[in-house]
């Protein structure tokens, strides 16, 4: 990262006035407390006591045999508290914010996986919590509406625009504006003005540490390459960051393609976007003629977000990372194989990721292995991607 918040030209601080003084406050505190010996201290012992850490490294044994090519390696985040990697992120935010006074949270969600993991931070620090969800996410998710409920969470629903992610991360925007004094802006994903995307990637990067440990254990040398689905990026970033400098490494991101890249039903943002400034960044974004913000979409409610976080606009321009799209169809796919071949039903978002390791780990020779992100558990997703194959259940 260069200086200012900037990762290259993307990155910065792109947010009204009223916001400023909220956004010092909280780069002023991240500063003081993320070298804190008892910080650290605390968030170690509620990541390896509350949430389930160190996740496993899992050799996926069958999928392998059957593929051909490289060993697979699922990084298991779906293990985690509340089955997903969003935790990680959210203990370190609802920490911080306690050390600096705060009694509130607010937070965004799109499948909902941040919003739960928030309701539960809050209620395991004692603070009020309400989540803004859009309205079409609301219906997608409703299990996880539920869960945010029944952790005592306010959840909003979201009307504005598309009703699903974007806007509601707008709508959390303005409800921080408005209220600053007590609440904290739980911000989920590696994006948003300059310091979320680093404090995201920090708080996340506990996962390639990880990674970097057990292969190295396991196989003896790194892996050939990381693979993880990505919307904003929180779970890939935080999968790369420790294998940045290890250039043997490829880094592949894999977007939602949707119904295509070459149709207006995709939310593949390094494939179709351009550069411009949204929700108080500098990165690329899915835009129209006319520089405003296009509508996207996926079959996955966590991953149809129309920009890409800073640093992962970065990497790309710079060549260390490869962003490729993935369509609904493939993902689909690969959730139901990886559900029958290893007995693991991963998060629609994941399922992107392991779409592009079925294809790729058979280019690979035996000798080399490649590590997968299971970003989350798709308990979720098992009504959605029934309806998609014609079939309704109930939950």
């Amino acid at each position: 990262m260069t200086e200012h918040g900037r990762f290259g030209i993307h990155g910065g601080q792109y947010i009204p006035e009223t916001l400023m003084n909220a956004v010092i406050e909280l780069e002023d505190a991240y500063n003081r407390y993320k070298d804190d010996p008892e910080f650290n201290r605390e968030l170690t012992d509620l990541f390896n006591q509350y949430a389930g850490r160190p996740s496993r490294l899992y050799y996926a044994k069958r999928m392998s045999e059957d593929l051909g090519g490289a060993r697979i390696y699922l990084k298991r985040e779906d293990l985690n508290h509340t089955g997903a990697h969003k935790i990680n992120n959210v203990l370190g935010q609802a920490l911080l914010a306690k050390k600096m006074g705060k009694t509130r949270l607010i937070a965004e969600t799109g499948a909902g996986q941040h919003g739960v993991a928030t309701a539960t931070a809050a209620a395991l620090f004692g603070m009020e919590c309400v989540v803004f969800m859009g309205e079409e996410d609301t219906r997608r998710q409703a299990l996880n509406v539920y869960k945010m409920k029944l952790l005592g969470a306010e959840v909003i629903p979201v009307t504005t625009g598309t009703a699903t992610l974007k806007d509601a991360v707008s709508q959390a925007m303005r409800e921080w504006t408005s209220r600053i004094s007590d609440t904290h802006y739980c911000l989920g994903s590696v994006m948003g003005p300059h310091p979320f995307p680093t404090i995201v990637r920090d708080f996340q990067a506990v996962i390639s540490k990880e990674i970097r440990e057990q292969i190295l254990e396991a196989e003896g040398k790194l892996p050939a390459a990381v693979i993880a689905c990505v919307g904003g990026g929180s779970n890939a970033i935080g999968s790369f960051y420790h294998f940045i400098d290890d250039s043997e490494v490829k880094l592949i991101g894999c977007e939602a393609a949707g119904r295509g890249i070459d149709t207006f039903e995709t939310a593949a943002t390094i494939n179709t976007g351009r550069l411009g400034i949204f929700h108080g960044m500098k990165s690329y974004f899915c835009q129209d003629a006319y520089g405003q913000i296009a509508p996207v979409y996926s079959i996955s409610a966590g991953l149809d977000y129309p920009g890409i976080g800073p640093e992962h606009a970065y990497l790309h321009d710079i060549g260390r990372a490869d962003y490729v799209p993935v369509t609904d169809e493939e993902a689909v796919e690969a959730f139901e194989y990886v559900s029958r071949t290893e007995g693991i039903i991963p998060a629609i978002e994941s399922a992107h990721a392991l779409a592009y390791a079925m294809k790729y780990a058979p280019t690979l020779s035996g000798d080399q292995s490649i590590v997968v992100t299971v970003s989350g558990r798709g308990d979720k997703d098992c009504v959605s991607v029934a309806r998609y194959r014609g079939e309704e259940i109930s939950e």
